[in-house]
């Protein structure tokens, strides 16, 4: 098993050639929302021409759609996205919660671009699909995630404000909506059992991995019980984390944009680390 990171902008200098990994899954990059890391995230996809790009789920936040505000940047992003789709990669649109709109063109395949709300790969060892099916609160209480949604863009704004002020004073950036999450009573055990619950039915199934979303923590961990074992993979989000999961040389990946910061001058190349 094995972990990658990505650089910023300074590293992608060293590139003389766009990595080509076999799969990569991002998630959760809720477009259209003032949290969304579209730049960041430009940089990421003009890095890499896989053969196949998942996008599991939440990449246009409808929820929280509002026509004054689609910046460019995020334009940009699905404008690479179809790029990648006419020169070589395959790619597959998984369908989220607040992109629920596009499940009703579930199957719909436009050239190498592919609507789907599931996705199983790999001789169907490997199952793919945002997660949102398996949060009993969005499905009980739409409005109120809804709401949620609202309060958590507010909360990017003033965090934005608060870490430029932090900058300034020569302090590192602090991120108020993880203080938050980590402070929730529940949040660890909805966590856990959403991993659990997941992992379960994919072994109950006879997968081999199990490819979410949703809940935005990347994350790779071996689940087992007295029925089998699968490997539990979260390609996390481009809100907060700046994630994304690959798959080359029979090899699963989490990779992170933001990681090479501290160390620009080693390059993208010498910066893997593998964990046995």
């Amino acid at each position: 098993m094995s972990i990658s990171v990505i650089c910023n902008e300074k590293n992608f200098k060293h590139l003389t050639s766009k990595r080509k990994p076999e799969i990569v899954v991002i998630s959760d990059i809720h477009l259209g929302t003032f949290g969304a890391h579209a730049k960041e995230l430009l940089e990421y996809l003009k890095s890499i021409q896989p053969k196949k790009l998942v996008l599991n789920g939440d990449i246009i936040d409808i929820w929280q759609f509002r026509k004054s505000y689609f910046p460019k940047s995020h334009l940009e992003i699905i404008k690479k996205i179809i790029d990648l789709s006419t020169t070589g990669t395959e790619v597959i649109y998984i369908t989220g919660n607040h992109d629920e709109f596009l499940r009703k063109f579930s199957d719909t395949q436009l050239g190498d671009l592919t609507i789907t709300n599931k996705l199983e790969l790999d001789g169907k060892k490997a199952w793919f699909f945002h997660g949102d099916v398996f949060d009993v609160g969005i499905h009980k209480a739409k409005w109120i995630a809804k709401l949620g949604g609202w309060g958590y863009d507010v909360l990017i704004l003033i965090n934005r404000l608060l870490n430029q002020i932090l900058v300034k004073m020569g302090r590192n950036k602090y991120s108020l909506s993880k203080k938050i999450k980590n402070s929730v009573k529940n949040a660890g055990k909805f966590t856990s059992a959403f991993e659990k619950t997941v992992s379960d039915l994919a072994i109950e199934n006879g997968y081999k991995y199990v490819i979410c979303g949703h809940i935005h923590q990347p994350k790779m961990i071996r689940k087992t019980n007295k029925k089998g074992t699968c490997l539990y993979l979260n390609s996390g989000d481009w809100v907060e984390n700046l994630s994304a999961l690959e798959y080359e040389d029979k090899k699963w990946n989490i990779t992170y944009y933001h990681q090479l910061q501290k160390q620009p001058e080693k390059g993208l190349l010498a910066a893997i680390t593998v964990i046995k």
